[in-house]
């Protein structure tokens, strides 16, 4: 290749790695220019993910314990192995947090793991799959913006940075090199380390379609065969190299404190609804909440949504190129992606058919009783890439094949194209206005409360639906611990439908219950001595030396209510209400 070629070779790359910095600054443009904004549709997950973030800077900084926290859920703390700790992010990305905050690590990750994932696949299409930088940009653009990466971008940063995933194909597609097995096995096991800090469900979906995808190539092509021996002994490396480095890990998180097993039957039940495959996400050009209504558990969840002229351009790409190997192994995976996402009961348009799906035989099953079943629609995203990719790719070279004919062929492909991905282009992400953090946080004026050992109660307590006091505890660097949170652990109850299956935050307690029906109906329960007398228990079992409440639109009820149970008169200060409980704790 000339120097010529070379240049132009280089500022195709500039611009297709440019073009997915506007794309991912255009997807998260809101929440840059509106500093005290955040994701409309999933506030208490980027509250999560912004306490996370601070934890990666207490690792670095005070040289915390990486895998279990006491700044939340005292006293019992969180399992963040069990969690989305992200400790793979969140470590290097320490100064950010430090200088500028938990938000701006948290919006930086979710923008920059946008780009990067587009960046990374466009550098494996363009140099090791297809072998050409425009349709590489094609399949890349989609692998990173397509609507179900759009529609976890409202507050699954961990879910859309799959930037990772590339670079663990690339690993693996090299370990067949002759002479090399020792070093290419330690590189991938080192990608995949990587990524199980990262997310733990896309590193299953790469594995499975990984091997499905290698198989069908060692079946198909006998000539691959010779290269068997070093890919084994690689692969071998690899999986010693990781089992030894995510050994401890792992059993810390299945296996200690706060480690629970499996995911609750009602989220297992989170499937896809076959209706879903041909609508249009919310988050689309074409969408809206109207044609996503009743199709997805919510708006972070959309992952199937790929509209209808897509589903039949996949479709006819699949046959048209059904020739290759590696497009009928890619057609067969999207297809086994689609039916385990399908749960276990077949829905359409929102109603149970009473076809039974094949998830229903798996979901018990030790590590797939963790997946939510929608999400194996997700893995169906970077096969549609990789195929929208070869059919450009095949397209081109019919092009060149055929000169009198070209012009027909490039209008004829840029009109398919068009009408498949125009309706499906991404749309800013909705934001909203967040309260800023109470003063009384800010200013560190808890911090004589905590003395001791104790805790920050806040009104209402933290859970899945109200997490707030993550971002304000975020903001101290984890300094102020908090009782109760949002977070995954074991359901202790005597009650529970399994052993220790998975609960979104503690198991309630009487004082939590009570806080979390005036969050939910506005009024206050009847208070009776016993309550009041639960109410002292639970205090000092969260070991509580402080209760504030913050801004919330059931202020009244929550006050009157911590009032009535305790005895106490709050002060207001700092821009909070406040109980110093600690006579009755002591």
């Amino acid at each position: 290749m000339d120097a010529s070629l070379r240049r132009k070779g280089k500022r195709t790359d500039v611009l297709a790695v440019l073009s997915f910095v506007a794309l991912g600054f255009w997807v998260t443009g809101r929440l840059w220019l509106d500093p005290g904004s955040g994701v409309r549709d999933n506030r208490s997950d980027q509250s999560q993910f912004e306490w996370m973030m601070a934890h990666g800077a207490r690792v670095v900084t005070p040289f915390a314990y990486p895998f279990h926290s006491d700044r939340m859920n005292v006293p019992d703390g969180v399992n963040l192995m069990a969690n989305t700790s992200v400790l793979s992010i969140s470590l290097p990305m320490t100064p950010v947090t430090l200088l500028i905050g938990p938000r701006a690590s948290f919006l930086a990750f979710l923008t920059v793991g946008m780009i990067a994932t587009a960046t990374a696949w466009y550098f494996l299409l363009s140099r090791v799959v297809i072998g050409a930088r425009g349709p590489a940009w094609l399949g890349a653009g989609f692998c990173a913006f397509a609507p179900a990466m759009v529609s976890h971008a409202n507050g699954h940063p961990n879910i859309v940075s799959q930037f990772v995933v590339p670079l663990i194909i690339w690993r693996t597609l090299r370990l067949g090199e002759p002479g090399r097995w020792l070093r290419n096995g330690v590189l991938l096991a080192l990608v995949i380390v990587w990524q199980a800090f990262l997310n733990l469900e896309i590193l299953l979906m790469t594995a499975i379609g990984l091997g499905v995808v290698v198989g069908v190539l060692a079946l198909g092509r006998p000539a691959l065969r010779s290269r068997a021996r070093p890919f084994l002994a690689g692969l071998a490396v690899a999986a010693v190299v990781a089992g030894v480095l995510l050994a401890y890990p792992l059993y810390v998180q299945f296996f200690g404190p706060g480690a629970y097993s499996g995911l609750s039957r009602l989220i297992r039940g989170y499937s896809s609804d076959l209706a879903s495959f041909v609508a249009y996400s919310r988050e689309s050009l074409a969408g809206s909440p109207r044609t996503a209504a009743g199709l997805a558990k919510n708006p972070t969840e959309e992952n199937s949504f790929f509209g209808w002229a897509l589903v039949v351009l996949v479709i006819a790409l699949v046959w048209w190129m059904r020739r290759s190997i590696v497009v009928l192994a890619l057609g067969a995976l999207g297809l086994l992606f689609t039916v385990l996402s399908l749960g276990r009961e077949v829905r359409f348009d929102g109603r149970g058919t009473g076809v039974p799906a094949p998830w229903a035989a798996l979901e018990n099953l030790p590590i797939l009783h963790s997946v939510v079943p929608t999400r194996w629609a997700l893995a169906i995203t970077p096969i549609v890439g990789v195929l929208l990719a070869y059919g450009a790719e095949r397209a081109r070279e019919l092009s060149r094949a055929h000169p009198a004919a070209r012009p027909q062929i490039r209008f004829a492909t840029a009109a398919v194209l068009t009408m498949a991905l125009l309706p499906i282009l991404p749309t800013p992400l909705p934001v909203v206005d967040l309260d800023p953090v109470p003063r009384f946080v800010t200013s560190g004026a808890w911090r004589p409360y905590v003395a001791g050992g104790r805790s920050v109660v806040t009104l209402p307590l933290p859970d899945t639906n109200y997490a707030e006091p993550l971002r304000w505890s975020a903001v101290t660097r984890l300094d102020m611990p908090l009782a109760r949170g949002y977070f995954l652990g074991p359901d202790t109850r005597p009650n529970a439908e399994a052993p220790k299956v998975a609960l979104f935050g503690a198991p309630p307690r009487p004082t939590s219950s009570f806080f979390a029906t005036i969050r939910r109906t506005g009024a206050v329960p009847p208070i009776t001595p016993q309550s009041r007398v639960k109410a002292v228990d639970d205090l000092r079992y969260w070991r509580a030396g402080v209760v504030i409440l913050g801004p919330h639109e059931h202020n009244e009820a929550l006050r009157r209510g911590m009032t009535e149970l305790t005895g106490i008169q709050p002060v207001f200060t700092g821009g909070v209400w406040v109980w110093d409980v600690r006579p009755l704790t002591d």
